[in-house]
């Protein structure tokens, strides 16, 4: 990992005691990805005695979830019962499970035929059940938590049922998610529709106590976005002591992000927030293959330009690494991506922070 203007290696680490307080915030494959990396850093309060007190290691682990979707499988359960949907919940849930065999595979599970339950995923109707018989989502996203052992703790960005509005270039408006991404314009602004809608109490305690708030990475408007819209979640970002990280997409994405820069994206999310939220940005330097190039032109995206002097000119300073993993597709390193992350918030706190 590099930076252009600091060593991560050298300085002096804070006095403190073991383990960091993290609240990631996200959505989609993104999110989740990121927290299986992150997870392996979380220590149970009985580890945490014998851990050193210099130890990059997790004391708590906070997922803060987008909950706009409406496609697919949670899209038709948003619908038919009502509820949130909780696509992007059911995959932070797996990725922080202990078990990531039958369980996690179990949520996973897709059924392919059946009346009424094709498309869905199991664990997409455990959480609808759940919703059901305690009639409180996030209550069911705790109880499935427990019940799959997650080394965290995951909460959606607001309990109310909220759509995205988008305000594209053009002057028209798009409502919905996945109109949203299948729209051919470039979007100027992002809306919440009801507006002011508010988050969990649990949400705005964990980023006021945070060592470290990461955002990204994943779809700049429809999985980022929308949580800094949540009345609240930027200012308490902005107001906490944590250092702040945007990591930084791979490849552009159609009809979303096409021909911004990791520049552009930093302005848009501060744009949104309506003031400027990241200390840091974790950037890749490893250019793609010339075959997944090929299939991404074919879809009209490109991987994102590291336009290093203009995010520095945001008041962000790049750290650089080789962050890229192919296999078929271009995948952030979440190993790497987490350790340079502990290595970071350890080596550089922001500033002074009491337990």
């Amino acid at each position: 990992m590099e930076t252009k203007t600091i060593d991560l290696l050298t300085p002096e680490k804070a006095a403190r005691e073991p383990g960091l307080r993290v609240v990631a915030i996200g959505g989609g494959t993104g999110l989740s990805t990121l927290l299986k990396g992150l997870k392996r850093f979380v220590f149970s309060p009985a580890e945490l005695l014998t851990a050193k007190a210099d130890s990059p290691v997790i004391r708590d682990l906070c997922a803060v979830v987008t909950v706009s979707d409406d496609g697919g499988s949670s899209g038709r359960l948003r619908k038919e019962l009502n509820m949130l949907p909780p696509g992007d919940i059911r995959n932070c849930i797996v990725a922080l499970s202990e078990d990531e065999a039958l369980l996690s595979k179990l949520f996973r599970h897709r059924f392919d035929k059946g009346s009424g339950l094709e498309g869905h995923s199991f664990g997409n109707l455990f959480l609808a059940a759940l919703t059901s018989l305690t009639s409180d989502f996030s209550e069911a996203v705790r109880l499935s938590s427990e019940i799959l052992l997650t080394r965290g703790h995951i909460y959606p960005a607001t309990t109310s049922n909220i759509e995205l509005e988008a305000l594209m270039e053009d002057g028209t408006r798009v409502r919905g998610e996945t109109k949203i991404t299948a729209s051919k314009g470039r979007i100027r602004e992002l809306f919440l529709v009801p507006p002011n809608v508010e988050p969990m109490p649990q949400t705005l305690e964990a980023i006021a106590k945070a060592d470290l708030i990461t955002i990204g990475p994943g779809s700049l408007f429809t999985s980022l976005i929308p949580n800094l819209l949540v009345h609240g979640i930027s200012a308490a970002i902005v107001e906490s002591p944590a250092t702040k990280v945007y990591i930084c997409n791979l490849m552009t994405q159609a009809n979303e992000s096409l021909g911004l820069s990791a520049a552009d994206h930093i302005r848009a999310l501060n744009r949104h927030a309506q003031k400027p939220l990241f200390d840091y940005a974790l950037i890749n330097r490893t250019p793609v293959s010339d075959e997944l190039k090929a299939k991404y032109a074919s879809e009209g995206a490109c991987q994102i330009v590291n336009d290093l002097d203009a995010v520095e000119a945001l008041g962000v300073i790049p750290v650089l690494s080789d962050y890229l993993e192919e296999a078929g597709v271009a995948r952030h390193n979440t190993s790497r991506v987490a350790r340079d992350l502990m290595q970071l918030v350890a080596d550089h706190p922001r500033r002074d922070r009491s337990s």
